[in-house]
This record gives structure tokens, sequence and C-alpha cells, in this order.
């Protein structure tokens, strides 16, 4: 999906339209509503960073993962709204039923992103059979981009090539709106010019390195000497960027996997002491618990194992669980044994993340 949360907060306040926009830092409060006067990045205080920004934004030099006091320097007239994920989440269930309507082989990978695998689709597809198969499964993609816009009037960005580590990159060749049509033969053109960042699986650290060896292009990268690769990355990773910057890839489409937890959490724009702000914790902890224990009912689970995450104001991260009896999806029941757990760590200094999970799944008996 194009700058997914920002293109749903645009249909609430589409007189922002054309206009830089950040979403980020707190969430937005329940009784929130359209016709609210709009916050702009100049007068931001606090560490909060960017989920993501409309596209006038990102000319701008704003992107997520940026600290708002940072974007407020390129960027200060940009506006800024909280995040709304419950409606992100909504808007994210339908565009996935749609696209499952025509194109049933979906992997989900994240609120705002699938892979779908239009073979046996494509080859079915007697009354195109005179076609390229490429030219079938650009006809699906445009089908696809339209079922979507029609459900939700938001667009989305397709790659249609051989595997899902081409089609991650090609899917963000022509956004917004993009339909990329990649064959193997197009790597040398199309992708090997790509910095290697572009590669999913190569991070800022990776791409560091690599530049310090003189590989600073997809193409470098397939023409680097392999043994080279591994000398440097180790076997495994160094063997698969070189097969990754060839454009290979064997994972398949994954329609179906259990999921193994879940949880929720959140990070506080102002560190929270636990005596001070006690209240205050105490109702963000009791949310975050029904929310879980929302999740779990909408989800089909039950949990048993119930656990805590919390990351003090210098960085240390601590985590505690539990296993219930019984597995469980009452809040009440999630918030006890979560408070337990709580008891379990040291409260002596203040807090910057606080996260409740649920994990042991299983689906309830009929």
């Amino acid at each position: 999906m194009d700058a997914f949360y920002a293109s749903v907060e645009l249909l609430r306040y589409p007189e922002l339209r054309g206009k830089p926009v950040v979403i980020g830092g707190r969430r937005r409060a329940a009784n929130a509503s359209p016709g609210e006067t709009f916050q702009t990045l100049r007068n931001y205080s606090g560490r909060g960073v960017i989920t993501t920004a409309t596209y006038e934004a990102r000319a701008l030099g704003v992107h997520s993962g940026m600290g708002l006091m940072k974007a407020a320097q390129l960027a200060p007239d940009a506006v800024l709204l909280p995040a709304d994920f419950d409606e992100y989440r909504r808007y994210s269930r339908t565009f996935k039923d749609t696209v499952r309507a025509v194109a049933p082989e979906v992997e989900d990978r994240g609120i705002d992103e699938i892979y779908i695998d239009l073979t046996a689709l494509v080859m079915s597809d007697a009354a195109g059979a005179a076609l390229d198969p490429w030219e079938r499964a650009r006809d699906v993609a445009a089908r696809i981009q339209q079922a979507v816009h029609e459900a939700t009037q938001l667009s989305c960005s397709i790659g249609v090539t051989p595997n899902k580590l081409l089609s991650k990159i090609a899917s963000d060749l022509e956004k917004p709106a993009g339909l990329t049509i990649l064959r193997e033969a197009d790597i040398p053109t199309r992708i090997w010019p790509l910095p290697v960042r572009k590669v999913n699986g190569i991070g800022p650290k990776a791409s560091a390195r690599l530049a310090t060896l003189g590989i600073r292009t997809i193409g470098e990268l397939a023409h680097a000497d392999p043994a080279l690769l591994v000398e440097h990355f180790g076997k495994s990773y160094g063997a698969w960027m070189f097969d990754a910057a060839h454009g290979r890839d064997e994972r398949t489409v994954v329609t179906y996997s259990e999921p193994k937890s879940i949880s929720r959490e959140t990070t506080f724009e102002d560190d929270l002491h636990p005596v001070r702000d006690r209240e205050w914790l105490s109702r963000i902890f009791t949310d975050l618990c029904v929310q879980v224990a929302s999740d779990l009912q909408r989800k089909g689970y039950v949990g048993r194992k119930i656990g805590l995450k919390l990351r003090y104001d210098n960085f240390k991260t601590v985590t505690r669980d539990c296993t219930l009896d019984a597995p469980t999806r009452d809040a009440q029941a999630i918030r006890r044994a979560a408070g337990a757990c709580l008891k379990r760590v040291a409260l002596d200094r203040s807090i910057r993340l606080l996260g409740v999970r649920v994990g042991a799944l299983t689906r309830p008996a009929p």
C-alpha cells in the first residue's frame, strides 16, 4: 500500500491532500474527531518518531523512523497527526480481503504489505491463453489495483516478478500506484543500478561494510568475488548476498501460518516514573491488556503464557512471563498475570516502553 497510514488519514482529512503530513508521536485519542486544530512540527517537543509520511513530506527529506525533533528542522510546517492503528487495521483487513477475492494465494506480511502467487491463476486463464503469461499477470495485477481502490479509495503499488525478493524491490520502483513488470532478463538494467540497500535483508550496517569494499550498487555486488563476500560476511550471509544480487530467491508464498504469540506495546514520548506517574502507567498497562485480549478474540485464539516487556530510560530491556493453568483471552486474567510479572522487576527508575504479550496460543474448543 502507498504511504498507507498517511493515505488513510487523508481520507479523514481531505483538506490536507497535497500538503506535507507526518504521522507519529502519540496515538490518537479515542474522542478525537475531524475538525480538530492541526499541529505542525514547528513547535514539537519530545522524542517521538515518524511512523510514515506523505510523499510531499518525504520530498522535504523526512522519512519513517526519523525522530520528530529532527524532522521539525527539515519540515517545520509539515502537519503532525497522531497514529490511529485501529483504523489502519480496519483498512488493512479490507484491502487484503479484496485482493483474496481476485487472487486467493496471498501471504500476509504485515499491516500494509502482502505477497501474491499468480502462477496458477495466470496459467489457468483460458480466456487469455493466447496472451503472453506476463501480459496476463499484468492484467490480473491491474484488476487487483482497481479492486483495492474501489474498496478502500487507497492506492497500492505492485511488482510482478519471478520471486518474492524481486517483487519487494519492484513494488517500490514506480510508487505511488505503480505496476512494474520485471522479468529475469530485466535484472541488469532495472535492478543492478540500484543501491544495495534496496535489497530486503541488507541493512545500514551491511551496506556500510560493503561500501568499504567498494560495493555500493546491486550490480557491483553481483559482480563481486563470492569468496570475498563469504570472508567478510560469513558463509551463509555472504552466499545469500551474492544470490540476491542476481535476483535468486526460492522462497514460496506461504498462505497460512499460526502465530506464536500476540502482543501490544507502546513507547512513551516522555519517560514515565513508576511512582510519580503510577496512575497513568496503570491505565496504559490495563489498556494494553484489553487490546491484547481484543486481538485474541478477533483472531480466535487463547493463550497460557503471559509476558511483560519493560524498557527503562537507560535502554535496558527486561522481560518476565508466567504460565497459567488454563488458556485465556480474558482481559482481567491477562492483567492479573501481567501484573504479577511486573512485581518481579525493579521499578526504581523511569520507563520508556511497556508491553504485554500472550503466547502458547491455541484455538478454543468449539
